[in-house]
């Protein structure tokens, strides 16, 4: 097997540590925050660990990428294996954000059915022999999804090191109440979203849309053509 896929295998390893610690709760409300002077929120360890893993799991991407290039190491089983690492990888991350509502369903859905729909898509177009090259707003559309996931689990670690009392400057009071600071980083948005997290969201989510559109629109002739014609 060579380096460029035993790269990929290591960060398929890592997802299920990686679902481990990004299940967990990024913010945990003490038991002794009714006590004077206890902190409400505990320091989000967990969430950070998690963010250290996407990290390392997503410059493998990149690692693996560099690698089967530069020493000639591009196989079937890479070419197979790589952008499903990183879907599994996404979206784990994405699905988790829902039941920790960080981030809205419908925005997940269409986001994982657009991978879908471009996934099926290019297994038409390999049984016609032919290969959708990646497009650059395929290779935005990765980059905004990771940075994207990174902001968000940033912004839950900072929260939650505010209401832990991490920062002194900018602690919380006992009876939960934030400061001036930190308030203005939980204002809460539309459908009660943090407004930066919702944001952050919407702007996953568009480019997302924009990526799988520029595709269909490319390859339309794909499907023009398995439409019409018969077997």
């Amino acid at each position: 097997m060579t380096t460029a896929n035993k790269i990929t295998l290591t960060r398929i390893c890592m997802i299920p540590f990686f679902l481990y610690f990004a299940s967990q709760p990024m913010l945990i409300f003490s038991v002794d925050a009714s006590k004077q002077g206890a902190n409400p929120i505990s320091f989000p360890v967990a969430t950070i660990v998690a963010l250290v893993l996407f990290c390392v799991a997503s410059f493998t991407d990149f690692l693996d990428g560099y690698v089967a290039r530069k020493y000639n190491q591009v196989t079937d089983f890479g070419k197979f294996v790589d952008p499903l690492a990183d879907k599994l990888l996404v979206t784990s991350a994405l699905v988790l954000f829902v039941g920790q509502g960080a981030m809205a369903g419908w925005m997940v859905c269409v986001i994982i059915a657009r991978e879908l729909i471009i996934t099926s898509l290019r297994v038409v177009a390999a049984n016609k022999g032919r290969v959708l090259a990646a497009t650059w707003t395929g290779k935005v559309k990765t980059c905004v999804q990771i940075g994207g996931i990174i902001a968000i689990y940033l912004y839950y670690i900072f929260i939650g090191a505010v209401g832990s009392g991490a920062f002194d400057s900018m602690t919380v009071s006992s009876d939960g109440s934030f400061s001036a600071t930190s308030t203005v980083m939980f204002l809460t948005g539309t459908d009660g979203y943090p407004t930066f997290v919702y944001f952050v969201g919407w702007v996953i989510t568009l480019v997302t849309i924009y990526s799988g559109y520029d595709y269909l629109r490319k390859n339309w002739d794909i499907i023009k053509d398995g439409a019409v014609k018969e077997k």
